[in-house]
């Protein structure tokens, strides 16, 4: 078992977006006309977080070893963190952080309601996959929103403290074919619903003129999703 606790954590990784492949700077995304105001923008990453941490509180209580409950309270901690930060945010630039929040409160608990799994390891997969491709997605918004979004990206960018969930599913898929299967199977079905989440923070307006725009978007979201995927040994 690696001594989760003392290992040096690695830096944020920030998703770089290029329409496709390696083009040149004049041909990047440019996704600013397609986000959201931010109003909707603060509002939907802040609840975001705050599910993140509410579905990891509810799997401390579902996991019985001491040593899972800790790696699961630091990335909830985080997670909190986050959404604290967010809060500040919205009531420094916006106003109230529950009006920025509450017309996305039914449908982000219907997603998380979604991705909450028969079993701890099913839902500690769910996080990893959809948290990751979320933070990326909004990680890859702020550019569009000057000052706000690089607080937002400084926030989004540190370290989830995800990584000894990452480790956790990472022993039980090389030491088990049977969860390798089940966990394969399951993180296919969290993509489609997870990349749902993300178009409809864009203004819909535009998503069915500037669909060859947004195509690059999720292309790289896809990517970084298959690499994350090939680091706890899983096809993606």
């Amino acid at each position: 078992m690696v001594n989760w606790f003392w290992r040096r954590r690695p830096p944020a990784r920030v998703l770089r977006l290029r329409s496709r492949g390696e083009l040149s700077d004049a041909r990047r995304v440019d996704f600013a006309e397609l986000a959201p105001d931010v109003s909707t923008f603060l509002g939907q990453a802040a609840y975001l977080q705050l599910g993140y941490f509410e579905t990891l509180g509810r799997l401390v209580r579902a996991t019985p070893g001491l040593g899972e409950k800790e790696a699961i309270s630091l990335a909830a901690g985080r997670a909190l963190a986050k959404h604290r930060q967010l809060v500040d945010l919205i009531r420094d630039r916006v106003g109230d952080p529950t009006d920025a929040m509450e017309p996305f409160r039914e449908q982000l608990d219907e997603f998380r309601g979604k991705t909450i799994g028969a079993r701890p390891r099913e839902t500690m997969l769910a996080v990893h996959i959809t948290a990751g491709m979320l933070d990326d997605f909004y990680l890859a918004l702020s550019s569009g929103y000057g000052e706000v979004g690089r607080r937002v990206e400084r926030i989004l960018g540190e370290s989830s403290d995800r990584e000894q969930i990452e480790e956790i599913l990472g022993e039980t898929i090389s030491s088990d074919e049977e969860w390798r299967d089940l966990l394969s199977m399951w993180a296919r079905r969290l993509v489609g619903d997870t990349l749902l989440v993300a178009r409809s923070a864009l203004v819909p307006e535009r998503l069915a003129t500037d669909e060859k725009r947004i195509e690059p978007v999720f292309t790289a979201l896809m990517a970084a999703h298959s690499r994350r995927m090939d680091e706890l040994g899983l096809n993606s």
